[in-house]
């Protein structure tokens, strides 16, 4: 998908609920993916988009990938933001990130670039690197999941997995079942709301259909 095709489409999904989708964030880098990330360490957001979770997470430093051209824009000064594509990373150093995190993006590839891009952000990370990964389930939303447009590949928890493991990573957690698949659920826009999901797993089990693993490459 070109450039022009990125901007205009995630200006029309993502900008009339940016402001709370920038509150949502930030409770769920404090309250959820924080414990996977410690403060100090060197992060790598691919697809970063508006920069919600790199602008929210504590790093010690912080890089975000991603074509479209409203993505520097949204960026804290503190993010370094590189306009490549996350097939190729080349522009970042090889074994030089802690952690790289990816929210709602290989939907958006094809499978030979869902290869292309583990393989690229296995290079980057560090040996025992973590790579975090929120990701619509198939599983549990394919009445919905072809709703937007730039959906290509369809992918559940088990398929997400097993790419990983092929591709030079291993899965260390998995929750097939985690947020909702967006944020036009039929869950109420609510900060507050948020808060108590993320406290009560059980919740979790009823109303998540988003997928969320937790995978690393491996040690020396």
């Amino acid at each position: 998908m070109i450039e022009a095709d990125l901007q205009s489409i995630y200006q029309r999904r993502f900008q009339p609920d940016l402001a709370f989708r920038q509150q949502m964030w930030q409770v769920l880098c404090r309250d959820f993916f924080q414990r996977y990330i410690p403060p100090e360490s060197s992060v790598l957001e691919v697809g970063a988009g508006y920069c919600e979770f790199i602008n929210h997470i504590r790093a010690g430093r912080k890089t975000a990938v991603d074509l479209n051209p409203d993505t520097p824009h949204f960026a804290a000064p503190e993010v370094r933001v590189i306009a490549i594509s996350s097939t190729d990373l080349s522009a970042i150093t090889p074994g030089s990130m802690d952690i790289a995190f990816a929210s709602n993006f290989f939907e958006h590839l094809s499978r030979a670039d869902i290869v292309l891009t583990l393989r690229a952000v296995a290079r980057v990370l560090k040996p025992g690197g973590r790579f975090l990964i929120l990701q619509p389930n198939f599983r549990f939303c394919y009445r919905d999941y072809w709703m937007f447009f730039d959906h290509v590949t369809p992918l559940d928890d088990r398929s997400l997995v097993e790419a990983l493991e092929t591709n030079g990573f291993r899965a260390v957690a998995v929750l097939p079942r985690f947020l909702p698949y967006t944020t036009q659920s039929r869950l109420p826009k609510s900060v507050a709301l948020l808060k108590v999901y993320l406290r009560v797993p059980l919740a979790w089990q009823i109303f998540g259909q988003q997928a969320f693993v937790v995978a690393e490459t491996a040690r020396n």
